[in-house]
């Protein structure tokens, strides 16, 4: 039983409200005191309190029974707006979505450049262009979410993007003086394992999710939380060593994994082999359904060094639920069952292995769930891209 002074019992009954709508999508006031446990009066206040900041509002349901319509509560989607960011090597992602999770406006700018200075006013003006579109709504644009593509600890101080050769940028202060608006900086994988819990496997406690694009990050859910380490830097799992005296890596060391499976490393091949600097998704579907004989040779060696660190990794976690985000590996056939002919050990147990639905949007939606999240101070939350169906 929760024990407190009754603005923290109020607010944890708040946090457990809008979770529940969340989860529900529409809800009455009855259903929500059966499965909060709460009682009558409690829904009533905190409901009334919600409706008057216009986070929720009430729906008469039609139905076919004789008496009283059923009044429904849901999310207020037009009540405000959320921003999420992925910041990679050659581009940024922007997603905007509204409160209940659904985007609305997808941008992408391309980079030629690793200055700090510009990329910081790229994203800025970005930020304030959003700002200024989300005006209209009553919490406008309620926060900002970014995704790096490197090391960000605890105090969400990014203190080494390998592939930008940035250290110790202090983006989230920089943004704030630029555009007033709350920023919150996090770590693309872990941004990519709270979208698929958030969005896809609402009920997985230990899912784990592996993004395979400029690097290789493990996000990592035990509990249903994210486990971040004592710094924060728990799931740099592109720097483990694979070929001792390796490929040279840009973090320092030799022969590290995202050399040789991540889809930068494969991408960087293909090139080389094929005299083309310019390879699309598309192209490389059209080799691996030809049969290009040194495109399936390479992919063949991408998945046996994938395959590698996969086994380490279920060894160190035994996850319920590993989750590979590649788009290399949606467009290749039999990727996941190629995979699983490597994972022959007796030792190495796992429920399910997967290639995420979500894709290269898995960041940006992440980040948008995450910023959600933070705006509505709940403690869990679950969503779906399914216009009109929340959970």
């Amino acid at each position: 039983m929760i024990t407190g002074d009754a603005a923290y019992i109020k607010k944890i009954n708040r946090s457990l409200i809008i979770s529940k709508i969340f989860e529900n999508g529409m809800i009455s006031r009855a259903d929500l005191a059966k499965i909060t446990g709460l009682n009558k009066a409690t829904i009533s206040v905190q409901a009334a309190d919600l409706l008057a900041e216009d986070l929720i509002i009430e729906t008469q349901q039609d139905h076919k029974n004789l008496g009283r319509r059923p009044i429904m509560l849901s999310i207020n989607q037009q009540a405000g707006f959320v921003l999420g960011i992925d910041l990679d090597k050659n581009s940024i992602t922007f997603a905007l979505a509204n409160i209940s999770g659904l985007p609305v406006q997808t941008d992408t700018i391309q980079l030629d450049t690793s200055d700090y200075a510009v990329i910081l006013g790229l994203i800025a003006k970005k930020i304030k262009d959003y700002k200024q579109q989300c005006s209209h709504a009553r919490y406008g644009l309620s926060g900002v979410v970014i995704g790096i593509h490197g090391i960000v600890n605890n105090d969400e101080m990014i203190y080494f993007v390998p592939q930008h050769g940035w250290h110790n940028k202090n983006l989230k202060d920089d943004l704030l003086t630029e555009t007033g608006v709350n920023i919150y900086i996090e770590n693309n994988a872990n941004l990519c394992s709270f979208s698929e819990r958030v969005y896809k496997h609402h009920q997985s406690e230990n899912l784990l999710s592996l993004s395979l694009y400029s690097g290789i990050g493990l996000g990592i859910m035990v509990k249903g939380e994210t486990l971040k380490g004592y710094h924060g830097y728990a799931g740099e799992i592109g720097h483990m060593i694979v070929v001792p005296d390796g490929i040279p890596c840009s973090c320092g060391n030799l022969g590290c994994w995202e050399q040789y499976a991540s889809e930068l490393s494969f991408l960087k091949k293909l090139s080389k082999q094929h005299n083309n600097l310019d390879f699309r998704y598309g192209d490389i579907q059209d080799l691996f359904l030809n049969q290009d004989p040194a495109t399936c040779k390479q992919m063949e060696q991408f998945i046996k060094f994938l395959s590698i660190g996969i086994n380490n990794i279920i060894n160190l976690y035994n996850p319920e639920i590993l989750v590979i985000n590649s788009e290399l590996l949606r467009i290749y056939p039999n990727a996941v069952s190629e995979i699983k002919t490597h994972l022959t050990s007796t030792v190495s147990h796992y429920c399910e292995l997967l290639v995420s639905e979500l894709g290269n949007r898995a960041c940006v939606m992440g980040a948008c769930a995450l910023a959600i999240k933070n705006f509505l101070e709940v403690s869990t939350i679950c969503l779906s891209l399914n216009e009109g169906k929340v959970s």
